[in-house]
């Protein structure tokens, strides 16, 4: 390999809102998300709404309930 021209590679720890931490390797030294595999609805089979701010409110208001 040809030096000083590849990133600096770190050890990090990604923490998850749900407070669950993986460990893996970066170029960042620091990574937060807000899903992972330990809370995404795909992974768990459990269905989960989001509704900030009443979006859905907000999409039946406007564009009514047509079934």
């Amino acid at each position: 390999m040809k030096p000083n021209i590849h990133p600096q590679v770190y050890d990090v720890t990604v923490v998850c809102t749900c407070g669950n931490e993986i460990k893996t390797r970066s170029t960042k030294q620091d990574i937060r998300t807000t899903l992972c595999s330990a809370c995404h609805p795909f992974f768990t089979n459990e269905q989960k709404f989001v509704d900030t701010g009443g979006q859905i409110a907000k999409f039946k208001k406007r564009y009514g309930n047509k079934s």
